[in-house]
């Protein structure tokens, strides 16, 4: 039986679990459309169209629910060539005492 010539396969480190986390860019601005029902909405930051965010872009301790049209929230602005403009991590500011 001949020989076969042996192939080293190159070892890599692992992955690192999960997906890499999003960032995007600090802005503010106004909530201007709730779609209650599909549990999403719309925010315009100044001089920008509306931005799309998800129930799930919401910081921990803000809720769909508690948010209203005309609400002030602060969030990441995440720019998406495929699917454009995303909030990321919206909450309401905070009331400094």
């Amino acid at each position: 039986m001949p020989d076969r010539p042996t192939t080293k396969i190159k070892k890599t480190a692992p992955a690192p679990k999960g997906a890499p986390e999003r960032r995007g860019t600090p802005s503010s601005g106004r909530i201007v459309a709730l779609v209650l029902g599909q549990g999403h909405g719309f925010i315009r930051p100044k001089n920008h169209l509306k931005v799309f965010f998800h129930r799930s872009d919401l910081c921990e301790g803000t809720a769909f629910q508690d948010l209203a049209v005309g609400d002030r929230v602060t969030f990441e602005l995440l720019e998406d060539a495929i699917s454009g403009p995303r909030a990321l991590r919206v909450e309401r500011p905070r009331l400094r005492c």
